[in-house]
C-alpha cells in the first residue's frame, strides 16, 4: 500500500453510462497500478435534480464490473457542517461575501468585485476572485494560464436556496480525505482552477489532477446524463469492459474478450499505461453505446 488515494464521485442523477464508468474505470486503474486506495463517493448536494434510485443503481453497477472501492461510501449530503466550517473561514478572511445578483443582472458577465450588502436574506454566497495569472498542471493535458480576471470572476460557493456549491464541497472532501490523486472526465478541468483557489484560501493541499478525453456521440455531444446517455446494465460486462479498456488506448488482448471482470482487471492494473492518453480531449464512443 502506497500514499495514493485516488476517488470516483459522482452525482445520482441518473444511472452511469459508458462515459462515467470510463472515468471510473481510469482512476480505479491509476489507483491500483500505483497500489493505492480508491474511494467512492456520492456527491448529492442537489436533490431537485437527483433521482430517488440513482445512488443504490450506481453502486450495484460498480460492484458488478468489479469495481470495489476501499472504506465507506461519503455521502455529500451528510457533511453540511463541514461546508459550513469552510465557508465561514472564507468569509472570515474576507474571502467570500454573500451576493444577491441574478443571472439577468449580470447579463452573461463574470461577477467581479464585492456587492452592497443584501437587502434581504435571498442571496448566495461567492469567493471573491483575487486578480492575476493562475498556471496549472496536468498530467494529461497541456498546461494552462487562467487569467483570472476574464476567464473566472467571483464564483458561487454556497447558493441562494441554501445548497452547497460543488466547487466548495468537493475541495472540502477531497480534503477531508486525504485525496491525493484526481483522475476525471476533461468536461471537468475548467472547475480544477476554482478547486485550486479555494485550496489556496482554505491552506489545504492540493491533489495531481489528471483529466481523460471524453467520449462523444456522432453529433460530438459529450456522453452525458444530461444528453441522455445509454445507461449501464448489468449485462455483457466483460464484452463493456474490454471495450472501455480498448477505448482508453490500453490494447486488451482479444483473448480476454468474454474473459471475467477480475481477470480483465488483473490485466488492466498490471498494464495500466496513461502515455497514449496524453494531449486527447474527445474520442467518439463506441457504437453500442451511441443514441444513434
Amino acid at each position: 500500500m502506497t500514499d495514493y488515494i485516488g476517488r470516483f464521485a459522482p452525482s445520482p442523477t441518473g444511472p452511469l453510462h459508458f462515459g462515467s464508468l470510463l472515468a471510473a474505470l481510469a482512476s480505479y486503474l491509476d489507483a491500483r497500478h500505483c497500489r493505492g486506495q480508491w474511494l467512492v463517493r456520492i456527491e448529492d448536494l442537489d436533490p431537485p435534480r437527483e433521482d430517488p434510485t440513482a445512488t443504490a443503481e450506481i453502486l450495484r453497477i460498480l460492484d458488478a464490473y468489479g469495481l470495489h472501492w476501499d472504506g465507506d461510501v461519503v455521502y455529500q449530503s451528510q457533511r453540511g457542517e463541514l461546508y459550513q466550517s469552510a465557508l465561514d473561514k472564507l468569509r472570515d478572511q474576507g474571502d467570500a461575501f454573500p451576493c444577491a445578483c441574478s443571472r439577468k443582472q449580470l447579463g452573461g458577465e463574470l461577477h467581479l468585485g464585492v456587492c452592497p450588502p443584501p437587502a434581504s436574506h435571498d442571496f448566495a454566497w461567492r469567493y471573491l476572485c483575487p486578480g492575476g495569472v493562475t498556471a496549472l498542471h496536468d498530467g494529461l493535458q497541456a498546461d494552462h494560464r487562467y487569467d483570472l480576471a476574464d476567464e473566472i470572476g467571483d464564483f458561487v460557493i454556497r447558493r441562494r436556496d441554501g445548497f452547497w456549491s460543488y466547487q466548495l464541497a468537493v475541495v472540502v472532501d477531497d480534503a477531508a480525505q486525504e485525496i491525493t490523486h484526481v483522475v476525471r472526465g476533461i468536461d471537468l478541468i475548467d472547475s480544477t482552477v476554482r478547486q485550486y483557489l479555494l485550496q489556496q484560501a482554505l491552506s489545504l493541499k492540493v491533489p495531481q489532477y489528471s483529466h481523460i478525453p471524453v467520449a462523444v456521440e456522432q453529433n460530438g455531444q459529450k456522453l452525458s446524463k444530461q444528453n441522455l446517455a445509454l445507461p449501464l446494465s448489468g449485462e455483457h460486462i466483460s464484452e463493456t469492459l474490454w471495450q472501455a479498456l480498448h477505448w482508453l488506448r490500453q490494447s486488451p488482448p482479444q483473448a480476454l474478450l468474454g474473459a471475467p471482470a477480475s481477470e480483465l482487471l488483473h490485466w488492466a492494473v498490471r498494464h495500466w499505461n496513461t502515455e497514449p492518453l496524453k494531449g486527447q480531449t474527445s474520442m467518439p464512443a463506441p457504437g453500442p453505446f451511441q443514441r444513434t
